[in-house]
This record gives C-alpha cells, sequence and structure tokens, in this order.
C-alpha cells in the first residue's frame, strides 16, 4: 500500500481548470527530457522547455539525445496520444502550466568550485514574468542550500504579485541507465512546500507515481520537509556514496602495497549489514556529471556558510578517486616495460586499446569520464590510443578528437600491445579472451573496473593487472 503523505492533503483545483495538473519541465537535458517523458506515460497532459533548438526539434521528433535504456519508445508513444510536446517559448510554458519544474544544469564555475546558478536564474526569472495565472514552481535541480529561498525572492521579483505563485522543492534522485524507474518507481521523494495549496498541487502532481506504486502493490516514501533539507538531500547522498566508493579505492591501494585483494576484501566488507556490498567496486573511479562537481560544490557552499572543516573530508575523498586515474597510467606503463621519467612514462610507439568511453555502462554520457581521461593520459605519454564504447562513440569524439575511434571491440583490440578495460560494459565483461588474445599484438590487460575474469584471461594466456589485486 502507498502512504504518500503523513496525511492525505485536501485536493485543489488545478489554476489551469484541467482535472490533473499540466506539468511543464524546464530544461530538457537528461534530468529534464526524462522525467518529462515518463510523466507523460503516467498520463500528465507535459511540454518540456529548453532554448536549445536542435534539442527540441530532436525531442520533438521522436529522438532522444542521449541514450538511456527504454525512453525512446517512451517518448514516441507520447508524442503519438499528444500528452507531450516540446517548445522553445516561454509564453507557451506559461501558459500551460500549472506545476513548472526547474530541470536546468547547475554545473562548476569556471572560477572556482561552487555550482554555477546562471541557467537556474535565467529559467526562473524568464517563466515568471511570462506567467498571467497562480502557478508552482519547483526546484529540481541539484543546487546549493538557500537556493530555494533566492528562487523566491527571483519570483517576486519578476511574477506580477497579485498572481501570487509559489515555490516549493523536490530533488531527483535518477541514476542513469535506470532512469526510467526511478521517476515511475522512485524509492522515495522529498518534498519542501510552506502552504496547503503548494503541498496539495504538487501532491497532485505526482499522484501517478502514487497510484502506479498502490497498482503494484509498493510503497512510496515521502520526505516533507524544509527547503534547506530538502536541498541538502541530493548533496548528502551524492557526498555519501562518492565517499563509499573513494573509500574501497583507498583500500585498494592499501592492498596493492600489503599484498591484499580488494575484491575479496570488498566481498568480506559487504556482508555486514551495517555496509552492504553496493558501490564497494574498486576500479578507476567515479565520474559523470553529478558526483565530482555535486561534491565540490557542497564543499564551497559549506565553506560559504562557516562549516568548511565540516566537509574537508570530501577534499581527500576527490582526490582518492582523482589519483585512480593515475594508477591506471602507472600499470600500463608497468605491464609494457617503460620507465617513468620526470614527465611521467614514454609509451610513444605502443598502440593500446580502449575499452570504454563513459563514465558508466548504459549510458552515452562522457563528462569528467575516467575511462575518456585515461585515454587522455595514455595519448599525451606517447601512445597511439584506440577507443570504443558500445555507446558513447559520438559524445567521446567530440570530448576527445585527439585519438582513434574504433568501430568495434575486435577491432580496438587488433594489434593492441595493451587493452584497458575502463568501463564495466557487458560487451567487455563477457568477451571471449581467447578471440581477443588471436588478435592483439601483445597479452596484456589492465582491468581498470575490477570486471572481468580473471581466472579466465589466465588461462588464456593473459598477464592480467587489476587494480587492488595482485598480478595473475
Amino acid at each position: 500500500m502507498t502512504l504518500p503523505y503523513a496525511s492525505q492533503p485536501a485536493p485543489v483545483t488545478p489554476p489551469s481548470g484541467a482535472a490533473r495538473p499540466r506539468l511543464t519541465f524546464i530544461g530538457t537535458g537528461y534530468l529534464g527530457a526524462t522525467y518529462a517523458i515518463c510523466y507523460a506515460e503516467l498520463g500528465y497532459e507535459v511540454i518540456g522547455f529548453d532554448v536549445d533548438v536542435d534539442k527540441i526539434e530532436k525531442l520533438g521528433k521522436g529522438e532522444v539525445p542521449f541514450h538511456e535504456p527504454g525512453l525512446d519508445e517512451m517518448l514516441r508513444r507520447n508524442l503519438a496520444a499528444g500528452r507531450l510536446r516540446f517548445t522553445t517559448s516561454y509564453q507557451e510554458t506559461a501558459d500551460f502550466g500549472d506545476v513548472h519544474f526547474i530541470c536546468v544544469g547547475t554545473p562548476q564555475r569556471a572560477s572556482g568550485l561552487g555550482a554555477d546558478l546562471t541557467y537556474v536564474e535565467a529559467s526562473v526569472s524568464n517563466l515568471a514574468q511570462h506567467l498571467s495565472r497562480k502557478a508552482l514552481i519547483v526546484g529540481k535541480s541539484t543546487v546549493p542550500v538557500g537556493t530555494a529561498e533566492w528562487v523566491e525572492q527571483l519570483v517576486a521579483k519578476h511574477a506580477r504579485p497579485e498572481l501570487a505563485v509559489e515555490v516549493a522543492w523536490s530533488p531527483e534522485f535518477l541514476q542513469e541507465g535506470f532512469a526510467v524507474d526511478d521517476v515511475m518507481r522512485p524509492n522515495r521523494i522529498v518534498v519542501a512546500t510552506k502552504t496547503e495549496w503548494s503541498n496539495s498541487l504538487l501532491h497532485a502532481a505526482h499522484k501517478g507515481v502514487f497510484d502506479l506504486a498502490a497498482t503494484e502493490d509498493r510503497e512510496v516514501p515521502v520526505v516533507s520537509t524544509d527547503f534547506a533539507t530538502a536541498e541538502l538531500v541530493k548533496v548528502a547522498a551524492n557526498s555519501f556514496l562518492a565517499t563509499k566508493i573513494s573509500f574501497i579505492n583507498a583500500m585498494a591501494e592499501v592492498c596493492e602495497v600489503a599484498g591484499g585483494d580488494i575484491t575479496q576484501l570488498a566481498r568480506a566488507l559487504g556482508y555486514d549489514p551495517r555496509i552492504g556490498n553496493r558501490f564497494l567496486q574498486s576500479g578507476v573511479g567515479f565520474g559523470g556529471g553529478c558526483l565530482p562537481k555535486d561534491i565540490r560544490a557542497f564543499q564551497a557552499r559549506a565553506q560559504e556558510l562557516g562549516a568548511g572543516e565540516a566537509l574537508r573530508f570530501l577534499h581527500e575523498v576527490d582526490l582518492i578517486n582523482l589519483r585512480r586515474r593515475q594508477r591506471v597510467l602507472n600499470l600500463a606503463a608497468g605491464l609494457l616495460g617503460r620507465k617513468f621519467g620526470p614527465a611521467g612514462p614514454d609509451l610513444s610507439g605502443a598502440r593500446i586499446a580502449v575499452l570504454g568511453a563513459t563514465f558508466k555502462p548504459n549510458s552515452d554520457d562522457v563528462r569528467d569520464a575516467p575511462a575518456l581521461a585515461v585515454a587522455a593520459m595514455l595519448s599525451r605519454a606517447g601512445a597511439a590510443v584506440h577507443v570504443y564504447d558500445p555507446q558513447g562513440m559520438e559524445n567521446a569524439k567530440r570530448a576527445l578528437p585527439e585519438v582513434e575511434y574504433a568501430k568495434s571491440m575486435v577491432d580496438a583490440v587488433t594489434d593492441a600491445d595493451l587493452v584497458c578495460v575502463l568501463t564495466e560494459w557487458a560487451e567487455f565483461r563477457n568477451a571471449d579472451p581467447v578471440a581477443l588474445g588471436e588478435v592483439a599484438a601483445t597479452k596484456l590487460v589492465v582491468d581498470g573496473r575490477n570486471c572481468l575474469d580473471a581466472t579466465a584471461w589466465k588461462s588464456a594466456g593473459w598477464t592480467l593487472r587489476a587494480l587492488g589485486r595482485p598480478t595473475v
């Protein structure tokens, strides 16, 4: 049974007069487009807004501009049903919506560690001045604590006072590769509202999620809280996750010098119910568009608030993560018998296959991807690098044009002196080491994700080095 709120709020008529609130999602990047498509699937009338004309045109034609399993078919189905459309018009968006979700990016500032709120300010200010009736603006982007109160000030400045436009906050918790389920079957919903009206309208905006849960006999826990706590939940969750990943990678560093095996250590730790086994996979570290920039922005904001000492440990979490990339370069040089000079190893003349470009499997996202960062380091060291990724090739080519890109895994490995597995795609995990050994120049492999069957690769004649494990 689903218990969406501690006390069921009284029904509220949406300002548009529609039976269900009409929803808009401002920003149609990974976050906004996914939510827009999924909420249309739940039966809502939805508009997705963006200033990027090309992106809006693609979505309007039924093309998702990023890879997310299951989303393409869902987009086309809801466009055809007439529940979903996309626009670059603030006026159309303002006229349509009852609940406007802010889903724009909050990248790291070029001038420091903090979050750049330029897109938040632009979207809220432009939307507010086009509103002609009461509406609810809901923050969903990951932001520094205190942003919601600032958004209220922006609304007060740009919206007509008599409209009484309100602000609420409800952070997102999407995992790339699993985002459809994360939207439609969330493990929790966090909401921060200040009035009964906004609470009721936001509940109505989530009712499709609660109704689906009821039909599937699931519960969707809801945390009703204040603005500051709602803003902190996402960055706190990401910081905890990043810390757990960096912890096991720090243990891998110790295992390497002490002669231990990080995979066995992680397995033993994972049986402890206080710790659990998720995200205890040692490897080349975390990346993507969220964790790295979020932990840095969290540190910067804590410093501004006078609580910088409380988050000093996140600096070390970040450093551990970045060290993993250098460690792969070290392992590569060692396997190839290359010595380090003052500027690092000289890998001239070596052909290296890099399997993986995205920061995780089931995604085409290469933002701050460790795999692509390592490929760049190998290239700068003089190696001829050939990259292959099942989904991220086009994005990788734009981000790192100076390396070669292969048409397939076999193409990348052919004539390679060294293979580096840096994203744990199933295609790489399940690869046949005997077949790959027949096309590689030398049977040397760095397992940067501890995802390969070391015994099988050794039996096929490969020398394998993995982060935190003995040489096999």
